[in-house]
C-alpha cells in the first residue's frame, strides 16, 4: 500500500471513529479538535487527521473557526435535517430505480436482504445495520443518476452511525426486516404508489426511534 493510500485509509477510519463520538455526544459540543492532539491520541500523522476533520466538516458535524475545527452539537434539529434530505432523495431514487430497472437488476438487493435475515437470526445488530444501509444504497445505484448517488454517498457514513444507534435500541430486528421485505416486493412489482407509502412509513419509524435514542443519551 502506498503512503497516499495508507493515509486515505487511516483518514477514513479516523473519520468513522470521530463521527461516532460526535454524534453520540462523546466529544462535547464546542470541543476544539487540534490536529496535533488528535494525531498523538490515535498514533497517526497529521495527514489522516486533517482528512478526517475535513470529512466531518463537509458532513456538518464540525464547524471551522479561525483557530481550527470545533465539534457541533448533534440533536433533534440535525436528525430532522438529515431525514428531510433523505426522504426527498430516496423517494426520487426509488422512483427512478423502479422505472429504469429490470427484474435481474434487483439481485444485489435480494442478496443484502438475505444478509439482513441472517443477522436477524444471529442478533448481530452492527452487521444488520451495514446490510440495511447497502440495501438502501442499491436504490440510488439503480436510479442510474450519478449525482443523486453522490449526494447519498456524502451522508451515507452519518446514516451508518445513526443506524447503529437506532438498531442498538431494538431488541427485535424482525419488524425492520419485514419492512425491507415489503419494500423490495413492491419495488420489484413496480408498485410505485404503495412503495412510496411503505417507504414513508419505514423512514418515519427509523426517524422516530433515532429521536428517542438520542433523547435517552442526553
Amino acid at each position: 500500500m502506498t503512503d497516499a493510500l495508507r493515509s486515505v485509509a487511516l483518514g477514513e477510519q479516523l473519520a468513522a471513529l470521530l463521527r461516532s463520538r460526535v454524534v453520540r455526544g462523546l466529544i462535547p459540543a464546542g470541543t476544539h479538535l487540534v490536529e496535533d492532539v488528535v494525531a498523538a491520541e490515535h498514533g497517526v500523522s497529521r495527514g489522516p487527521v486533517r482528512d478526517a476533520l475535513r470529512t466531518l466538516l463537509a458532513e456538518g458535524l464540525l464547524e471551522s473557526r479561525r483557530r481550527g475545527f470545533y465539534a457541533k452539537p448533534f440533536g433533534q434539529a440535525d436528525i430532522d435535517e438529515l431525514y428531510e434530505i433523505r426522504i426527498a432523495a430516496e423517494h426520487l431514487a426509488c422512483q427512478l430505480a423502479i422505472q429504469r430497472s429490470s427484474a435481474q437488476d434487483w439481485e444485489p438487493s435480494r442478496g443484502y436482504l438475505a444478509e439482513m435475515g441472517r443477522h436477524v437470526n444471529s442478533g448481530d445488530q452492527h452487521a444488520y445495520a451495514r446490510s440495511d444501509l447497502e440495501f438502501h444504497t442499491q436504490f440510488y445505484v439503480l436510479s442510474r443518476n450519478s449525482r443523486l448517488l453522490s449526494l447519498w454517498r456524502q451522508y451515507q457514513p452519518t446514516f451508518a452511525t445513526l443506524l447503529d444507534i437506532t438498531n442498538a435500541q431494538d431488541a427485535d430486528l424482525s419488524p425492520s426486516f419485514e419492512d425491507h421485505e415489503r419494500l423490495l416486493m413492491l419495488a420489484t412489482d413496480g408498485d410505485c404508489s404503495h412503495f412510496s407509502a411503505a417507504l414513508d412509513s419505514h423512514l418515519a419509524g427509523s426517524r422516530r426511534r433515532l429521536s428517542s435514542a438520542i433523547t435517552k443519551s442526553d
